[in-house]
């Protein structure tokens, strides 16, 4: 049986004597995180190693399968493990979606961003891992056990995608360590194929989620996962613990006009499911979609958003083109926007770089393109 992925620092860690550090391995429910407890459980045995070891689950609400908290605490259990369950305060993945959507509606019509901004987590930007599992995680354990170090086990394999094969089997994590304490984060089975993944979870009491056994699911995380494959988000209509979700989730692809993933709309995934209005309300979305697109297309490349954006005041050309897309776009959308004009366009991004130099105390030239494209500045003084 192939044994976990180690290196030499994370060898000597674990087989520390005095002070040794917390073990903390994350579960999901998922068959990797499911292998890598049992295979991080067998070599901390081998190691005669002293400290303490628990499962951590970060609950995701009812964007999770129902199952797998259960799953958890069966693994959990059978390893003789404390399960450490945490949450967001803020509220769940779908809340988070929700706030997400609405604080970037009021972000358009104030024209604090020149597009509007999908409510979902992507495979560029996925918050839902960052904000709601390791953020989460972190905090907590740092509370449970100050001044002690701290290794977070994580289930990611380099088979997986090209971002994991290029992750370390160990490193330091600055987000997880204070000033009394260090934090690491161990990939244990980062080398391993799926194949070991599915043998040491046979040898062991504890059976695969049913999202596998009896849905058909090639990986486990949300029931409805924006990197999912197009089988997979099928396969998880069919639970019918899951259709209160799939219906909250096409009714947001409705409000919003942006489908789940940027190739595909959830509605479309069974739409035998939807209800002749949620029928209805989608075919008006992807119209909407299609139509913002192409309107939003008409911006120029260089007042697109950027680190730092607003970097300068459009021309009056320029903000007129934003004027006729926010025009149309908010009526498409149904939104009460402010700033519709050139001028209070113009106005409006003289007023968003000042605020910004008030914030950083900055002592800068706010550029000013006039109407025959060339160089002007306007100076602000704080």
């Amino acid at each position: 049986m192939r044994s976990v992925s180690t290196t030499p620092e994370i060898s000597a860690l674990l087989s520390r004597k005095e002070n040794p550090p917390v073990c903390a391995f994350g579960i999901s429910g998922g068959k990797d995180s499911h292998a890598m407890a049992l295979a991080g459980n067998r070599y901390l045995d081998e190691i005669g190693f002293t400290g303490t070891r628990l499962a951590v689950h970060a609950d995701l609400g009812r964007a999770e399968w129902i199952q797998s908290k259960d799953k958890c605490q069966e693994l959990a259990d059978s390893l003789g493990w404390e399960l450490m369950v945490v949450k967001r305060a803020a509220g769940d993945l779908v809340d988070r979606w929700l706030v997400r959507w609405r604080n970037n509606v009021e972000r358009y019509t104030n024209l604090e961003c020149v597009q509007l901004i999908l409510p979902w987590s992507t495979a560029s930007w996925r918050f839902c891992t960052s904000e709601l599992k390791s953020a989460v995680v972190r905090s907590n354990l740092k509370k449970r056990f100050p001044g002690q170090d701290i290794i977070n086990a994580v289930g990611i394999r380099a088979q997986e995608s090209r971002s994991r094969a290029k992750m370390p089997v160990f490193k330091e994590d600055r987000l997880l360590s204070t000033m009394k304490s260090s934090g690491y984060t161990w990939n244990a089975i980062i080398d391993w194929p799926v194949e070991d993944v599915f043998k040491i979870i046979g040898e062991h009491t504890v059976a695969l989620h049913p999202a596998y056994t009896e849905y058909g699911m090639s990986r486990v995380s949300c029931a409805f996962c924006v990197l999912a494959s197009g089988a997979d988000l099928q396969a998880a209509t069919t639970c019918p613990d899951n259709l209160a979700l799939f219906h909250e989730l096409v009714d947001l692809e409705i409000s919003s006009a942006f489908s789940f993933q940027s190739n595909r709309w959830l509605g479309d995934v069974n739409p035998e499911l939807l209800s002749e209005q949620q029928m209805a309300g989608l075919a008006i979305a992807k119209s909407i979609a299609k139509e913002r697109a192409a309107l939003e297309a008409r911006i120029p490349e260089e007042l697109l958003y950027e680190k730092g954006w607003p970097l300068r005041v459009p021309t009056q050309a320029e903000a007129q083109i934003l004027a006729d897309v926010r025009i149309q776009v908010s009526q498409l959308q149904g939104l009460a926007s402010k700033y519709l004009d050139a001028c209070s366009i113009r106005a409006r991004y003289q007023e968003l770089i000042a605020n910004r130099n008030a914030r950083t105390g900055a002592i800068q030239t706010i550029p000013v393109l006039n109407a025959t494209q060339g160089q002007g500045q306007m100076m602000f003084t704080f």
